[in-house]
């Protein structure tokens, strides 16, 4: 008897439809194609275990199994539970009238107990496209393949409830998601405060600015100055995310397993990885290709602490999608994109000794080892980064004051106007999103200069010696000063503040 029983396969961030097919006839084997990887190929061991502990058995003839479309790579042990059930409905065991209608995923352990899987939000949104009635999965799953409406989501912990819904011997519970619920959560961000922050109101001024505007920041000050904990308290200050953002954001994080239990990714990403990270690690790739750290921060935060010890190649690779935000793998056979839209947040000491701009300190580097050290970031890099902020060093007074801080949520109501200035802007644009975004062409339209913008800004840059990338950099910057101010044109103090955070572009900042 042929059976059809359908999967997914998730390639990218994507899914493509998979139809099992289950043929039992005359003669003994066991044959598996449809380009299977060898965790596809091992399957009939935990699927034979499987349904003799659970009561039934793999018929003792000749199954032929031809995984559909053959020239997509299948990958992984999430097809354990669809080949299991086209087994059972191939030989009679079970029957076969409602399978047509669902999407089918699972690992298989010895018991019958179903594990979870990956990329369950992306095969549930194929699968409403592809005209299916309901999505059968883990049941650690459920939530996140719940957030796509008018899609029947059933979690189950074993085969045995997948038999028995199929006989119609019971129901399945729904599970259901509320997605205006989910998004309250990002409402209550208050695992890091910039309330908790002593002083430090130059800082905190230069951040509120890169939230406004979307802009990468680089932090520098010596150790114990406060970076890492200033840099972890962003989110807490960006806008909440958009339905749409939301589900990029979650689907990218079920891709790689990272939505258990879970429903929307509400709350914009905060990724820190290890200075020690490769360049796989961090961009994507890999044999299979998964999405890197910068994907995973997509919609939020990459803090890059401690710049200068990354190695130079890992952020070298990080240059094209800070520009495109967008990360292409290419094989031989395929090429994957992921998205890579997100903010760099990068930290770094002012010298190899950490107290380079310490007056009192006797570790100071040679010019040597000062060009060294700042040669491990190149110019190409920094040319990304709008913002340049000198942290310095707390005074005992400003910790020792009892009186808190402005709160993250105050800050956020300014950061969340400006933004709304920037939507207007760019509503015909769908590319440029905020003022960090904008193309050259944009900037030329919305950051016109008069007379004495015009004045101020050359006798900035011939005086501080900035460089020539710094230009444009300076006016994005300019343009976000004015939206907090809720001012249309860009005036001379908006110029002023922007060029105070170009510390690196200075010449002679090494001393």
């Amino acid at each position: 008897m042929l059976v059809s029983v359908y999967g997914s396969s998730v390639f990218g961030v994507e899914a493509n439809l998979i139809t099992i097919e289950v043929n039992i006839g005359k003669g003994i084997g066991y044959h598996l194609v449809g380009l299977p990887d060898n965790a596809v190929k091992e399957s009939n061991y935990r699927i034979a275990t499987a349904l003799n502990n659970t009561g039934y058995k793999l018929p003792g003839k000749k199954i032929t199994i031809n995984m559909a479309p053959a020239d997509i790579r299948k990958e992984g042990s999430a097809y354990d539970l669809p080949l299991a059930i086209g087994i059972l409905a191939a030989s009679r065991q079970i029957q076969a009238s409602r399978l047509e209608s669902y999407i089918i995923m699972g690992e298989l352990a010895l018991d019958g107990g179903i594990r979870p899987v990956k990329g369950a939000l992306p095969i549930a949104i194929q699968a409403l496209k592809d005209g299916f009635t309901g999505f059968v999965l883990p049941k650690e799953n459920a939530l996140e393949a719940a957030i796509v409406k008018d899609l029947k989501v059933f979690g189950v912990s074993n085969i045995t409830e997948v038999i028995s819904f199929f006989e119609g011997t019971i129901e399945l519970t729904l599970t259901v998601v509320d997605t205006r619920a989910e998004f309250q959560k990002q409402l209550n961000y208050t695992e890091h405060d910039f309330s908790d922050v002593k002083g430090q109101e130059t800082v905190k001024r230069c951040m509120e600015i890169a939230a406004a505007g979307g802009h990468n920041i680089i932090l520098i000050g010596p150790p114990g100055a406060g970076k890492t904990m200033l840099a972890k308290r962003l989110p807490s200050i960006l806008p909440p995310m958009s339905l749409h953002e939301a589900l990029e954001t979650t689907k990218i994080h079920s891709v790689v397993g990272k939505v258990k239990n879970q429903g929307l990714v509400s709350v914009r990403p905060f990724r820190s990885p290890h200075h020690t990270i490769s360049d796989v690690a961090l961009v994507g790739g890999g044999t299979y290709p998964q999405p890197g750290e910068i994907s995973l921060a997509h919609n939020g935060v990459l803090f890059l602490d401690e710049l200068p010890e990354f190695k130079r190649g890992a952020l070298e690779v990080m240059r094209q999608p800070l520009q495109d935000r967008e990360v292409t793998i290419a094989r031989a056979k395929f090429t994957v994109t992921y998205p890579a839209s997100f903010m760099l947040v990068a930290s770094m000491n002012p010298s190899p000794s950490g107290y380079f701009t310490d007056p009192n300190s006797k570790l100071g580097p040679s010019s040597l080892e000062m060009q060294r050290y700042l040669g491990k970031i190149s110019g190409p890099l920094l040319d990304r980064i709008d913002l340049h902020i000198e942290v310095e060093p707390v005074p005992f007074e400003q910790l020792a004051n009892r009186k808190p801080a402005e709160s993250s949520s105050a800050i956020r109501k300014r950061v969340n106007s400006a933004r709304k200035h920037q939507s207007k802007r760019f509503k015909h644009d769908p590319k440029t999103n905020y003022n960090a975004q904008m193309t050259s062409r944009q900037i030329r339209n919305y950051c016109r200069l008069n007379s004495a913008s015009t004045a101020l800004l050359k006798k900035a840059m011939d005086r501080l010696s900035l460089s020539a990338r710094a230009y444009d950099r300076i006016l994005k910057v300019a343009r976000t000063i004015a939206d907090l101010k809720n001012i249309s044109e860009v005036d001379p103090s908006h110029i002023a503040e922007a060029i105070q955070y170009r510390s690196l572009d200075r010449e002679g900042w090494m001393g």
